[in-house]
């Protein structure tokens, strides 16, 4: 067998015929001309804000996450702030706009969504994967009709030059990008003057001070896994053009039927750690938007499509399995967070006899994006149970009709 089809499937989600015939051609192809094991785990992920966002942006990252800033480096239009936990897990490259009048691509890609619109620049950009040969990878998917920037046009976007990056996906928009490596080799990102900004420095310390004072410093694992919102139409074909760009492999679907959704994942066949190499996980509306009515069925998937645009809903950290001062650690977390002033979209929900607890906290008035906290309990394998799915589905949709009523009113006065 395939080494990319030798997992055991899991959920109970029904696929099209289509989508199982070309998964296994798909997979068998890119197994069969080397680009599994050519592509490895995620290096890095990449995400814009708007003008003055980026330092209270890494305040909050550095305080609810493990991470660490690194450096910045300028070029004409962008900073782009490098964070680090280590060299086994994903750095982040938070870029901010110098000037809110500049235009591109990814900010049209915002423009179309009501809700997208009011942040414009603020948006997840998408990975970049460690490659053992850049100009073959390239090649090989240039042949598979993947189209990718050339270099006239990855310098005109401020972005790495050592890095080949895909166009935006017509179903998530985002892209995909690789960069050759080395494991052994530290991460250079090669884009501008490099500066340890003091503005910066002084909030990622007062950060990481008030994580040690609040004894979560060393709770909070790396990401685990991210999950991206997309249209009911868009699931198979998303799902397949993401495995046919990376070494992931399907992993299996549930259906939410109290939510009208589906959760999908799918995991890295090279690196099993999700610490190493998160899980990336596609939820979709089972129905489009407009049959909804007609049967009176939930959509809050379909709804933040719809303001936003396909994009990237959460990111996900795990919490060490355990206690602290006689709670669970998810529970100690998420409350030492709360006295910090940071909210969150419900209480902490699951069981140990389930096998994991999970939690949204609100969205980031500087990215949009949610953070979730996951603990399991012994050797669960699992990213969810289908009840805790749903309440979550269910809490992100509230408050997003919320900011939706909000952003109304404002545009009204």
């Amino acid at each position: 067998m395939s080494l990319s089809l030798d997992f055991a499937r899991k959920g109970d989600k029904k696929n099209s015929n289509f989508f199982e015939e070309y998964l296994i051609r798909l997979l068998e192809e890119r197994d069969r001309i080397g680009l599994t094991q050519r592509i490895h785990e995620i290096d890095a992920i990449m995400l814009t804000v708007d003008p003055g966002h980026s330092v209270p942006y890494i305040a909050e990252l550095c305080l609810m996450t493990p991470y660490h800033y690194l450096v910045t480096l300028e070029s004409e239009k962008h900073w782009t702030h490098i964070l680090r936990i280590n060299m086994q897990s994903p750095d982040i490259l938070l870029r901010e706009v110098k000037d809110d009048n500049i235009r591109g691509i990814f900010r049209s890609l915002n423009e179309v969504y009501p809700i997208g619109n009011v942040k414009p620049n603020s948006r997840y950009m998408g990975e970049i994967f460690r490659v053992t040969d850049l100009h073959g990878v390239t090649q090989l998917q240039t042949e598979r009709e993947f189209r990718f920037f050339n270099q006239d046009e990855t310098r005109k976007l401020e972005l790495p030059g050592n890095l080949s990056i895909s166009k935006p996906s017509p179903y998530t928009h985002n892209i995909t990008a690789y960069m050759e490596r080395k494991s052994q080799d530290t991460r250079v990102y090669a884009l501008g003057m490099s500066e340890i900004r003091q503005d910066v420095q002084e909030a990622y310390q007062k950060a990481k001070l008030l994580q040690q004072k609040l004894q979560i410093d060393d709770l909070i694992n790396p990401i685990d896994h991210l999950a991206t919102r997309i249209y009911s139409q868009n699931r198979e074909v998303a799902i397949l053009e993401w495995l046919s760009l990376t070494s992931y492999y399907y992993w299996g679907s549930y259906d939410i039927k109290d939510q009208n959704s589906s959760t999908n994942v799918t995991k890295n066949v090279n690196c099993p750690d999700e610490s190493r190499s998160p899980a990336k996980v596609f939820t979709a509306n089972n129905t489009p938007y407009f049959v909804n009515h007609l049967d009176k069925l939930s959509s809050p998937t379909e709804t933040f499509v719809r303001n936003y645009g396909p994009r990237l809903h959460h990111i996900a950290l795990s919490v060490a399995d355990g206690e602290r001062q006689n709670k669970e650690n998810i529970q100690f977390v998420v409350e030492q967070i709360k006295d910090a002033g940071r909210e969150f979209l419900l209480d902490v929900i699951g069981s140990k006899e389930e096998g994991l607890k999970q939690i949204f906290s609100s969205a980031s008035e500087h990215s949009s994006l949610i953070i979730e906290y996951v603990q399991r309990f012994g050797d669960f394998q699992g990213f969810f149970t289908k009840d805790n799915v749903a309440k979550l589905t269910h809490a992100a949709g509230v408050e997003e009709e919320l900011i939706q009523l909000s952003d109304n009113i404002v545009s009204m006065n």
